[in-house]
């Protein structure tokens, strides 16, 4: 087990991943700003929300979502100035809500001053901002991340006539972060918005970012460089966070913790790739058995869960059989896969608009080990716009209400900058924030009541003994949280049909209190037992 260097607050954190673009348009020009976001934090704060983790906000080519950065230190015009997000850094403390920036520093856009002065000069120092070759290499492609999008991690570049390195999109050349000019480059962004007040970073593709690409090897391990960043941004705050997207296997997360002197935690694409294997069979084992490997290997602390991200769906921890059961269960048509591995999909409509399993789905979420992570829109369940390319599928327009361009903006709807989900089960007169905010039994109602369960016994959780406990059903996942002569346990059924569990092994149990539990559940106080209806859960403190 790795020891805990993180704050209490992230140990504690819900966390929201907004798109500002997305999410609330306050100066009526047809696209989110930080503004609108401002005007919104009151209903984050309600949802129960405690750390809001932002999507690139800065001057972009707008060709990957704002992953093709063009300016590290300022802010994209159209969403708004320094000055509001100031006052967004103001507000949501205010609000109990913390901060949390997207740092993109594999790559940046071809568009970026550094890379057009790189072309202009080959002896300029921006050039070895960059990874050259003068010829293609005969491995072209073995780091290709979106296959069939993309043909070699090589394009030449008709001004030098020479190849440039991109792990991702041929118009984001990789950066050169094995250079110390380039590391230094990469310190002064972290000073830059750690003067502004924000409590920490989400590193994007950290394991990309620290391997030797081309000609270009680091000096000693690459990985320490996660420890000087950690250690720059302390000096501004022993409570700020580096969190990274690194989707690796639990026996290599301690490189990336480092026993917390590097990372404060990792995206836990393990276990989501194992929670929609138990999804999509409909039987606990999968998710178990990634329990299981992270426990051997790792604090659950430095995790951050998820069920939906901003990307794909992406399964590549799965063998190709498993994957093949995922894809028959929630991609059947061609359109819904993307990159060979994954999955361009939101969950409501995986789940086929069924609303107690996504519900369950959540619960499941909120109540394992490590910190949650919401998706905006998943706590209405929004749905997907397959007619998008790739993974814009996902990336639509915040759904508040039922009026004319929902609730999103004062604009009509064919003046909006992104896409709105206007017609079909998911669109926004059907499903938005209002709705569900009015019926008690809707999605947004439930995660609510889940997010104050879990503040209301969070010593439970981070202080509590988590165990899995044996389940008589294939279908049902027990576990626990354990603490001096309390104990919360949650059961949970990925089935369509009920199951039954004892709760003999609870041999000492005193008092059983249901906190939460899904319509037609049963629990037996005299058998000691539970009922779970179809896609059921219960939320129950045995004393």
């Amino acid at each position: 087990m790795l020891h805990n260097g993180n704050p209490q607050w992230l140990k504690e954190a819900i966390i929201y991943s907004v798109d500002i673009r997305m999410f609330k348009d306050a100066n009526s020009d047809g696209c989110g700003d930080l503004e609108g976001l401002i005007s919104k934090l009151d209903y984050l704060h309600e949802l129960g929300i405690t750390c809001i983790w932002l999507a690139p906000f800065y001057p972009s080519a707008e060709r990957d979502g704002g992953y093709d950065v063009t300016d590290y230190c300022s802010i994209k015009p159209i969403l708004g100035t320094m000055a509001q997000f100031n006052q967004l850094v103001k507000c949501s403390h205010q609000f109990g809500i913390r901060l949390m920036l997207d740092l993109v520093i594999n790559h940046t856009s071809n568009q970026h001053p550094w890379f057009v002065q790189a072309l202009q000069n080959r002896s300029s120092k921006y050039h070895d901002y960059y990874v050259w070759k003068d010829q293609k290499p005969s491995n072209d492609k073995e780091d290709v991340i979106f296959p069939g999008v993309e043909h070699s991690n090589w394009t030449k570049e008709e001004t030098t006539g020479t190849y440039y390195y991109h792990t991702f999109y041929s118009h984001e050349p990789d950066l050169n972060v094995a250079n110390p000019a380039v590391q230094q480059e990469i310190e002064q962004i972290i000073r830059f918005w750690a003067n502004s007040g924000i409590d920490g970073f989400r590193i994007d593709a950290v394991p990309h970012i620290l391997r030797n690409k081309g000609s270009h090897a680091f000096r000693g391990d690459p990985f320490d460089l996660l420890a000087t960043w950690k250690q720059l941004l302390a000096s501004f705050g022993k409570d700020k966070v580096l969190v990274g997207e690194s989707d690796v296997k639990p026996e290599e997360f301690q490189r990336f913790i480092g026993n917390g002197s590097k990372l404060n935690a990792l995206f836990n694409f393990f276990l989501n790739n194992y929670l929609f294997l138990s999804l999509a069979t409909q039987t606990a084992q999968p998710i178990k058995y990634a329990l299981q490997k992270i426990e051997q290997s790792a604090d659950f602390s430095h995790l951050l869960n998820f069920i939906r991200n901003h990307d794909e769906l992406d399964l590549e921890q799965l063998t190709q059989t498993e994957r093949a059961l995922v894809y028959k269960a929630f991609a059947p048509e061609e359109d819904m896969l993307i990159y060979h591995r994954g999955i361009r999909r939101r969950l409501a409509p995986m789940l086929g608009g069924h609303a107690h399993r996504t519900i369950m789905t959540m619960s499941l979420l909120i109540s394992l080990p490590g910190v949650p992570v919401i998706r905006y829109g998943d706590e209405i369940g929004m749905g997907d716009d397959l007619s998008l390319p790739e993974r814009n599928s996902v990336r639509t327009i915040m759904q508040w209400d039922s009026g004319a361009a929902a609730g999103f903006s004062n604009v009509p709807i064919n003046q909006l900058k992104y896409r709105l989900i206007a017609n079909g089960p998911y669109a926004f007169r059907q499903i938005n924030v209002a709705q569900q905010q009015a019926d008690p039994n809707a999605i947004w109602s439930h995660i609510q009541i889940f997010l104050k369960l879990r503040k209301q016994y969070i010593t439970h959780f981070i202080e509590g003994k988590f165990e899995l406990m044996q389940s008589e059903n294939e279908a049902m996942l027990l576990h626990i949280f354990a603490k001096e002569s309390r104990m919360l346990l949650f059961a949970h059924n990925f089935s369509g049909n009920s199951c039954t569990q004892s709760l003999k092994q609870f041999n000492e149990i005193k008092a059983i209190h249901t906190l939460m539990a899904a319509p037609q559940t049963e629990v037996r106080h005299g058998g000691a037992s539970i009922m779970l209806p179809p896609y059921g859960y219960c939320w129950l403190l045995l004393e």
